[in-house]
């Protein structure tokens, strides 16, 4: 109401009111003319309640924002728990991956062990095969030097008792040989 006056006041007090030639109450006047279709214009929007359907307009207005803002404070509300929820996955999974490389370095370190291990006693393996091998050639070659040494000494025997021993000789030890013979075979 005080606004309607006051703009009442303003269109009566303006210049331009001052402006229009004749009495100001009388029909023949512009400016009273449209103050009167101005209040005119006032008096119809409060008899249809135009102001307070503005209110309620605006009122409904409000309640839905209000409403919308209460739904985006959930909506908010929600996804800071679901950001809390995943973040605490992700923490979960991480501490998850870092048992996961800590296992895998701690076989990797069991498994360079028994490696160690198993190449120790392939190598210790291999070693006392190779010292088998030495002592069996070692062994091959003193059994061939002492049969090149005793073929060696049987053919210097034979030279000499060859060069010593006469036919008779001969003959006798041949008798001799077959006489042993024929008593151990009795």
């Amino acid at each position: 109401m005080r606004l309607t006056l006051t703009a009442a006041l303003a269109t009566v007090a303006a210049s331009p009111a001052f402006a229009a030639s004749g009495p100001f109450f009388s029909l023949g006047n512009t400016d009273f003319v449209v103050l009167l279709a101005f209040l005119l214009f006032i008096a119809v929007l409060f008899y249809f309640k135009v102001p307070s359907l503005l209110g309620g307009m605006l009122d409904q207005r409000a309640a839905g924002i209000k409403s919308e803002l209460d739904e985006a404070r959930k909506l908010r509300e929600e996804a800071q728990t679901l950001l809390a929820s995943y973040e605490r996955k992700q923490k979960e999974v991480q501490e998850q991956a870092d048992r996961i490389v800590a296992a895998a370095k701690d076989e990797a370190t069991a498994a360079g062990v028994q490696a160690r291990v198993d190449l120790e006693k392939s190598v210790a393996r291999r070693m006392a095969a190779a010292a088998d091998q030495i002592g069996s050639a070692e062994a091959a070659a003193i059994k061939e030097v002492r049969d090149q040494a005793a073929a060696i000494a049987v053919a210097a025997a034979r030279d000499v008792i060859a060069k010593q021993m006469s036919a008779a000789d001969g003959n006798a030890l041949i008798d001799d040989a077959i006489a042993q013979v024929d008593a151990k075979l009795h």
